[in-house]
């Protein structure tokens, strides 16, 4: 959305949003032309094929297919912007998931990588990682930081976002909220019950603490209210940085979140019940427990006594997002669509 903003802000063109059902985000406005993204819409379908044939800059935030089949006119650009500020688990080319994949498939990938003309990052080491995943070379890095974390260095949003969750969740203002967003496993489709034993964690926390669950649709936990002012599902919250603001402790696992919360310099707790196991099956770009900025536990009795006695180390916290946010500074957005336009103007001249 802040690239958007900018775009249009710095620009005078049309702006077209694409988006799939997944998508949860509210595009619409009157300047804007927004269209679902998607085969079952077929007429929209068709005017989607139709912008993006026609478009100077192309915009997407994750690994899609269609890139494959798709052949953009000259001095069109395609920008990657991905939808993480850091990476923990590995992807794209290294994922050792595509292992067993066929010939065909592995080129399907690389056709989708070689339609990326530029990738935005906020690091070194992330530049360093998307050259692996996507096989690219340092001329396709951009080194503007990530348009998503500005948010993270407006006073006034952050106060609008937090005066906005308190008038929805009354309770933290009372209590400290303890934010639980775990990574989707792919066995976990069905799955109806979290590791986390909410149970202990009520016992023990509910006089200081508030427990928040971001967990994936497919998880269907139901909690009947059986932990009243203790336990909030905020899965269906729309925009997981919002939630961030108002978190006084984040406890997190294989997910990119932490990179982004680290912008707030407060503490994390990785539980990782099945760290072996997800090492083995999704691979680490480095040792697990050097990469995190906080204690790593594997069962919900460590993580209450960590809480407990608060053995945080904000130093590290503070590293760690000087790190991987080392272009972040709040004018990513700005930066990039500069960067962008001025590059095209000089092209054109």
């Amino acid at each position: 959305m802040f690239t958007l903003k900018e775009l249009e802000k710095q620009t005078d063109g049309q702006v077209v949003v694409l988006k799939t059902s997944q998508c949860k985000v509210d595009f619409d406005e009157a300047s804007r032309i927004v269209l679902d993204f998607e085969p079952r819409h077929f007429f929209q379908w068709i005017k989607s094929i139709f912008h993006l044939a026609t478009s100077t800059h192309i915009f997407v935030d994750n690994y899609f297919g269609f890139l494959a089949v798709t052949t953009f006119r000259k001095n069109v650009s395609c920008i990657q912007l991905w939808h993480a500020a850091g990476a923990i688990k590995q992807f794209g080319l290294k994922d050792p998931s595509i292992r067993g994949r066929s010939k065909r498939a592995l080129q399907r990938f690389k056709k989708v990588y070689d339609r990326i003309d530029y990738t935005i990052v906020g690091s070194e080491k992330m530049a360093d990682i998307f050259r692996q995943s996507f096989g690219l070379s340092d001329k396709h890095i951009l080194r503007s930081g990530i348009p998503r974390t500005d948010f993270f260095f407006d006073s006034a949003a952050l106060a609008q976002v937090r005066e906005k969750l308190t008038q929805r969740y009354p309770v933290i203002q009372e209590k400290k909220v303890i934010l639980y967003a775990p990574t989707f496993r792919d066995h976990e489709l069905h799955v109806s019950s979290l590791n986390l034993d909410i149970a202990a964690m009520y016992k023990a926390l509910k006089d200081e603490y508030v427990l928040f669950l971001r967990i994936h649709p497919a998880v269907k936990v139901e909690l009947n209210n059986q932990y009243p002012e203790f336990v909030y599902d905020v899965s269906k919250y729309e925009d997981i940085n919002h939630l961030l603001v108002v978190t006084d402790l984040l406890i997190s696992d294989y997910s990119s979140i932490p990179f982004e919360y680290s912008l707030l310099q407060r503490p994390m707790i990785f539980f990782a019940y099945d760290l072996h196991e997800y090492e083995k099956s999704r691979g680490f770009w480095e040792d697990y427990n050097q990469l995190v900025p906080g204690p790593v536990v594997k069962d919900t009795s460590s993580l209450i006594d960590i809480i407990a006695s608060a053995q945080y180390d904000l130093y590290k916290v503070v590293e760690f997002s000087h790190e991987w946010n080392q272009y972040s500074r709040g004018d990513s957005s700005e930066k990039l669509i500069q960067t962008l336009y001025k590059a095209r103007a000089v092209t054109a001249d």
